[in-house]
């Protein structure tokens, strides 16, 4: 499968401000989804960023990658140097690397990776069912015109 990159990147620039509201806004949205919205995009974020960096990659190649480096990420913040919790410190460092180990962070890269997969997969697979259904049409039509030529010269 080849991705299109484009559509990839168009997609991360709607997941980011989502995942940035999420934790901006976080006042007046249900406590649920404040809590949990920010690291399941960040790993829908991490899918699309595999995804376009591998084009060619396949769905569960792309998936292993955004959930090790989520995982990663997420047993880095067991890591407490100065100058690691220095680059914490600023806004988009702390972003990146977060602050504190938890479990349901684990649990939210899990379900973000995986809901990139299955969107992916639901997308490809519906744009590939048109194309058969294309193709089918067009075997029928030349079936028919071949049936019609035949029936002229008999």
């Amino acid at each position: 499968m080849k991705r299109n990159r484009l559509l990839y990147l168009l997609i991360g620039c709607a997941v980011v401000p989502l995942g940035l509201a999420s934790r901006r806004y976080a006042a007046f949205l249900p406590e649920f989804i404040a809590t949990y919205a920010g690291d399941t995009l960040w790993a829908v974020m991490a899918f699309l960023i595999f995804g376009v960096l591998f084009p060619r990659w396949s769905t569960a190649r792309v998936a292993t990658a955004a959930l090790v480096l989520s995982f990663a990420d997420e047993i880095s913040q067991l890591y407490h140097a100065p100058w690691i919790d220095e680059v914490r410190g600023i806004w988009l460092g702390g972003l990146i690397l977060g602050f504190g180990f938890l479990w349901s962070d684990i649990l939210c890269y899990t379900i973000g990776v995986m809901l990139g997969a299955a969107a992916e997969v639901v997308f490809y697979k519906s744009l590939n069912s048109g194309r058969d259904s294309i193709m089918i049409r067009r075997s029928k039509w030349k079936k028919a015109e071949t049936q019609k030529i035949t029936r002229h010269f008999d």
